[in-house]
């Protein structure tokens, strides 16, 4: 099942397809009882893609075999022992994808000539996702972190391996890195060529950067390169040759202080706001907002989720049973003001007030 969302993905993923794209999307659940519906809803919810493919009379026999088969194909790479918080199935013909999301998305079936794909960039938004590189005077690793883990990333090559002349193993094990190791001419020629590196990953998936290492490494990475300067240092050696764990572990206490400080951050930016009127709170405001391009920071509480009705002028609650009812109008809006180069914020619940979940900055 797939996870990261990179632009270059949801770029692939937005492009038109023959008719019919088909989109299955289904909450799931991380822990019992709960996950024991899981297999059940999303039984129900392909059987119900399968009935909308038979009775649609644009879809050819052959082509509703082909997605058939590509939809079966899917459900077999389906790992519920291990799912979050939403499964979405995209299949058309020829091709199918499966995404794991910890974010909840509404049942639904949709047939169109793309994949729905705003669930996705609303759950990659929320994840906060982030990079962290980890420096040794031997290997650099790279990271791509999430809200409750990191795992190894490829991209730009990494890990950087560097061969040392001279260079006792053992005794790095026994004592880590010494400062004397990032004086030579060879490690720091290795050290920019990870800041070229590294900054190349950036400008193709722009997200928060944490670097770990030594203090010396991380001078000297400063000192040769670019990247460090933005970056948030973590002064902590060893997570080059170190597992997930270790390094999550690591990071944890520095992110939670990154998120208290954005959090701030945001309050400050949505006060400063009222007093220049240029603020906008709620559903129905942030929607007509963001689809004018007028939003400049959106910020969303992590679990709001509202179900409203379009009326024609403005979105109103939904009843219960409302067969027009809108879902997921908040990811929606979320991928709207991302498409307009917004800066989209998740904050704890309750840190709006009365903003009812969802607040913005305008730009005029």
């Amino acid at each position: 099942m797939e996870h990261a969302l990179s632009p270059a993905t949801l770029a692939e993923l937005r492009r038109p397809r023959p008719y019919p794209a088909v989109s299955v999307l289904t909450p799931t659940h991380r822990r019992e009882p709960e996950n024991g519906q899981d297999p059940v809803r999303l039984r129900n919810v392909v059987a119900e893609a399968r009935k909308r493919l038979e009775s649609d009379p644009a879809v050819t026999r052959e082509r509703r075999n082909d997605v058939v088969t590509q939809l079966d194909r899917a459900l077999t790479e389906v790992d519920l022992a291990h799912a979050e918080d939403g499964l979405v199935i995209f299949a058309a013909p020829g091709e199918h994808q499966v995404w794991s999301l910890a974010r909840t998305v509404p049942e639904r079936v949709v047939l169109s000539d793309t994949f729905l794909t705003r669930n996705l960039v609303s759950a990659q938004a929320s994840e906060r996702p982030f990079w962290a590189l980890s420096l040794s005077a031997d290997r650099i690793t790279l990271w791509s972190g999430g809200p409750d883990r990191v795992v190894e990333d490829h991209s730009g090559g990494f890990p950087l391996i560097h061969i040392r002349e001279n260079f006792d193993a053992e005794r790095l094990m026994q004592i880590g890195d010494q400062p004397s190791t990032f004086r030579d001419e060879a490690t720091r020629q290795y050290l920019r060529e990870a800041d070229t590196s590294m900054s190349t990953v950036l400008r193709d998936q722009p997200r928060p950067l944490y670097i770990t290492g030594e203090l010396a490494a991380l001078s000297l990475l400063e000192e040769v390169g670019s990247v460090a300067k933005s970056a948030v240092q973590v002064p902590h050696g060893g997570l080059a040759h170190a597992g997930p764990e270790a390094v999550w572990q690591a990071l944890k206490p520095v992110l939670e202080t990154e998120t208290r400080k954005d959090t701030t951050s945001v309050i400050r930016e949505l006060t400063s706001a009222r007093g220049h009127k240029a603020y906008a709170a709620g559903v129905d405001e942030l929607w007509q907002n963001a689809r004018d391009g007028r939003v400049r920071l959106l910020a969303v509480e992590e679990n709001y989720r509202t179900r409203v009705r379009d009326d024609g002028d403005h979105l109103i609650p939904a009843e219960s049973g409302d067969l027009d009812a809108r879902d997921d109008i908040v990811d929606e809006i979320v991928e709207q003001c991302l498409e307009t180069g917004a800066d989209v914020r998740f904050v704890p619940d309750g840190t709006l007030g009365d903003a009812n979940g969802i607040a913005g900055v305008l730009r005029y």
